[in-house]
Parts: C-alpha cells; structure tokens; sequence
C-alpha cells in the first residue's frame, strides 16, 4: 500500500477537500500542479490547499523515506499482518499535524482518528491519534509521520508561547508573526503551524508584499525613491514595507508613504523612540509598526511594551525544538 501511495499523482477518482483552517481553493486540474508550484495555489494567510495538493508534499516525504521499500519490515513482517497503532505526546504542547498526519495514513491504506484537533493545547501523555490498517504500511510511514507532528507541534508550542508573552506584556495589542525563514520544502507546513499556534503569517511569498531593506536601498536608490518606484509599479492592492535602523529613517519612511515601518536590530530603547518621534510627527496612525530582528523569549516582553503592532521572530519557525512524541505499533486480531 505504501508504494501504490508514490504511484502516479493523476487520478480519475474524484478528491474531496481538505478544509485545514476555511473552505478549500477551487482550482481545475490541481492533480497536475507539482510540489514546487504549491505556493501558488491559493496560499494566503487562511493556508487552505485543496487535497491532493497537500497529498502532493506528502508523497515526496513518503518517496524521501522509502527509497524502494522498507527492506528490514518487508524481511521480518508478514504482508497479512494488520496492525494498530497510537500516537502520544510526550510533553505539554500545542498541536498541529494531525490533518496531514490524517492524509498520509490513508495515502498509504491506513485508517486515522484524531484523538486532539490541531489547536489543541495537551497535556504530557496525551494520545492525539490512533491508526490501524496493514502493519507494513504503519511501520513504513511511522518516522514521516512523526517528523510532521513533532516539527510542527514544535513551531505551533513556540508560537504560543510567545503570543501569550506578547498579549500579556501589551493587554492584546501586539501581533507575534514569523518571516520567510522557513525550511525549504516546508513553508506551507510551518506557516500553517504558525497560525495554528495563533501568531501571524506575515508574507508567505515574495508576491505578497513589497518590503524594501537594506540591500535594495543600495541598489535601487534613496528611500523616498525606493518606496515611489514601488508604489508606481506595484498594485495598489499590495502593501509596501520599508525597513529600517534608526528613529529617523522610520520617520522618513512613513514620510515618504510607507504601509508599514520594520524597526529591524533596534534596541527596545531605540524602538520606543521611533513610536514617540512617529507619534510627535502626527504619522503614528497611519503607518504598521513592526520589529524585528534579534527578539528571542527572553527579551520579547522588553520589546511588547514598546508600542508596535507587530513583532517577528524569525525562530519559530527555523529554530523551533520538536515536541516529543511516540508512535506505539501493536499488532491487530485482523488485518488492516
């Protein structure tokens, strides 16, 4: 079963949806679009993906592990054997995974049933799913299956935890977001993650806003310039983020018609006076205050008290440590 689910990716069976966080894309023909094209196939902040585009990612993992079979299963485990299967959490967590985990057994012939909903904060020893179907399958899905669950529960845990510092240091008003600091191969799941942890997505692309740093300003010019060739060629449906330094170049970007200001390598200090020099310009309240860069857990309170609206971590994402957790595999009365 495990090798029928790395066969081909066209079907003539019809898919049904996948609904992760509100109802899926439409899109014709989404059978044929590969792995590499998934970002662009209506992946905005809800991260809905119809089905078989998310089957898509699952089957390269599967394809990774495999090779051309478990070799030591096939050796020591009967083709007739059925199994069950169970997987626990190990520590406190906030978990996210289980819809996938759910598409990756039945790609494979397995059942799945989920014991906690991704969202779900759990306690230490908590089963969030159960599974049964041949034992071969099971044991040949079992490190790829974890590795989702583990990762992203790990990025959903982190995420949480800072969006309760933040919301207690700034009584709710500061948003925690991610960047594009992502494994490759694994924006969608860590992204989604991410928003199942209740923090913010920020740009999941480089199409979905304009943000001009450092290395552009070098290149294309002043910044009043950089953010008028922008506004002049970009749609006006994208917003157009400028990052910057020092107090005084926050000022300037919002001058100049910047959406939203980045405070990037600021000190609290050095943010709290870009908030207060904006606010005595009278521009406070129509830019996006964001900082970024160098903010980690020990210091985020420092940072929410400041007066931005946003702050991105870069860690949640590519520094998250994985959750714990354990795939226990019994043998069943009956096969599958």
């Amino acid at each position: 079963m495990v090798d029928q689910a790395l066969g081909s990716r066209r079907s003539n069976k019809s898919l049904p949806s996948l609904t992760l966080t509100s109802p899926p894309c439409q899109c014709p023909k989404i059978w044929a679009i590969s792995y590499s094209d998934l970002l662009k196939v209506g992946f905005r902040r809800t991260l809905d993906l119809n089905r078989s585009v998310v089957e898509n990612a699952i089957r390269s993992f599967l394809a990774e592990d495999l090779g051309y079979g478990d070799i030591t299963t096939n050796a020591l485990v009967d083709s007739e054997r059925g199994g069950e299967g169970r997987v626990v959490c190990r520590q406190n967590a906030v978990i996210a995974g289980i819809e996938e985990a759910l598409v990756l057994l039945e790609l494979v012939g397995c059942h799945g049933t989920a014991r906690a909903h991704d969202g779900d904060r759990v306690k230490a020893g908590a089963m969030i799913l159960s599974a049964r179907g041949p034992a071969r399958a099971l044991l040949g899905v079992e490190r790829t299956l974890l590795n989702l669950l583990t990762h992203m529960s790990g990025v959903a845990t982190a995420t949480a935890d800072l969006v309760s510092i933040a919301n207690r240091e700034s009584r709710g008003k500061v948003r925690i977001a991610c960047t594009r600091k992502t494994l490759p191969g694994l924006r969608y799941f860590e992204k989604r993650a991410v928003e199942l942890g209740g923090g913010d997505t920020h740009r999941l692309r480089l199409d979905d806003a304009v943000l001009i740093k450092d290395n552009h300003l070098e290149l294309a010019g002043s910044l009043r310039e950089c953010v008028r060739k922008a506004k002049e060629t970009v749609s006006f449906t994208k917003k157009v983020e400028v990052e910057v330094t020092t107090p005084d170049q926050a000022v300037e970007a919002a001058e100049a018609g910047a959406d939203i200001v980045l405070l990037d390598n600021m000190t609290p200090k050095e943010v709290e006076r870009s908030v207060t020099l904006l606010k005595a310009k009278n521009l406070r309240d129509r830019v996006i205050v964001e900082a970024s860069g160098g903010i980690r857990r020990e210091n985020l309170a420092s940072y929410a008290k400041t007066g931005v609206d946003v702050i991105s971590v870069g860690a949640i994402t590519h520094s998250a440590p994985a959750v714990d957790m354990s795939l226990e595999i019994h043998a069943s009365r009956k096969r599958g």
